[in-house]
């Protein structure tokens, strides 16, 4: 029957697939407004009138529950009736438990909703009365006390950091590089967990370290193409050849447990949740670096190498090292894009 309502219930389908499609919710809302309202804030400062970005970019900022829903439903393949209400269902969920609450919310709603999808012929009131109402349950409860407890592990995280900024560092650092490279959503997770302060700030450098060092390591297989392609889009595009040879897969990796000391000790640099899982895409891990400390030389030049130049170095370096041991191969990094 589950298998005939369009109902999988494969855990590959909810926590890869559905939350990268969350991430592009995310990304499309609240991160791109994070990055207009910024252009805006810096341009105002300057005495240049643009707060309609200032306005832009805090109504997307605004929608980014209803944003999530969307996101969430249609990676579920959901028909039209649920797909329009996870709009509302998104909402719901956002208010009581954040990125969270409003993931779980439709997640449950939309699988609620395909039991009764045109069982009736009352569809059009049915369907959406069906899904609104679950996703209401599931995010006052579910949603409201999985977002808490995501946000408690986030700050435990981040005090973590702060008392013990060395170890835990080069920890956050590698898990959250490797989320970022995986096929799940690090900028999700970073988002749902509330990573903030010098947590997120080495979150950030492994991220960027992932997608600068393949980047950087794999041009000989890629050209400038597949450094762009990964540098400031995605290292994910390497998951098929890391499983093919998982040794591509530490030098980026090393790069950004050398890298996150630095980080967190020397300099302190700390971010934002909504910076700390998307590494160099669209640069966005830089400038949310930049917006948290300040948009000052020393912390420009303090980005520029811990997040572009030292990334691609370390990994180049320990690449060699590798391919001299015979490793890695022509050809271990090649990618499509």
């Amino acid at each position: 029957m589950f298998k005939q309502k369009g109902i999988s219930l494969s855990p590959k389908v909810y926590f890869i697939t559905v939350l990268s499609y969350m991430a592009l919710g995310l990304f499309s809302s609240l991160i791109m407004g994070l990055i207009i309202r910024t252009i805006g804030e810096g341009l105002v400062g300057r005495g240049v009138e643009a707060k309609f970005l200032i306005q832009l970019g805090e109504q997307a900022i605004a929608l980014t529950g209803p944003a999530i829903g969307v996101a969430v439903a249609f990676a579920l393949e959901a028909p039209p009736l649920i797909l329009f209400a996870a709009v509302a269902v998104g909402a719901f969920g956002y208010e009581a438990g954040g990125p969270a609450g409003s993931y779980i919310a439709t997640l449950l709603a939309t699988e609620v909703g395909k039991l009764v999808s045109k069982t009736t012929r009352l569809d059009i009131l049915l369907t959406p009365f069906v899904t609104l109402l679950a996703g209401f349950v599931a995010g006052r409860y579910a949603g409201k006390w999985i977002g808490k407890g995501m946000t408690d592990l986030g700050e435990l995280i981040r005090w973590g950091t702060e008392r013990e900024p060395l170890f835990m560092g080069i920890f956050v650092a590698t898990v959250m590089g490797l989320a970022l490279t995986a096929p799940i959503s690090s900028a999700a997770l970073g988002i749902m967990l509330g990573l903030d302060g010098l947590a997120a700030g080495a979150a950030t450098i492994g991220c960027a370290a992932q997608m600068i060092g393949f980047g950087v390591i794999s041009y000989r297989d890629n050209g400038i193409g597949g450094v762009v392609a990964q540098g400031i889009g995605t290292s994910m595009l390497q998951v098929g050849n890391i499983i093919r040879n998982p040794w591509i897969l530490l030098p980026p990796t090393v790069a950004g447990a050398i890298l996150a000391p630095f980080a967190t000790v020397l300099l302190m640099l700390e971010s934002n949740p909504e910076g700390s899982g998307m590494g160099t895409s669209g640069f966005v891990g830089p400038l949310m670096l930049l917006k948290t400390m300040g948009f000052e030389m020393e912390y420009y030049l303090a980005v520029a190498v811990l997040c572009f130049l030292a990334p691609g170095i370390i990994s180049y370096f320990i690449y060699r090292i590798l391919r001299r041991l015979g490793r890695i191969q022509d050809g271990d990094l090649k990618i499509e894009y």
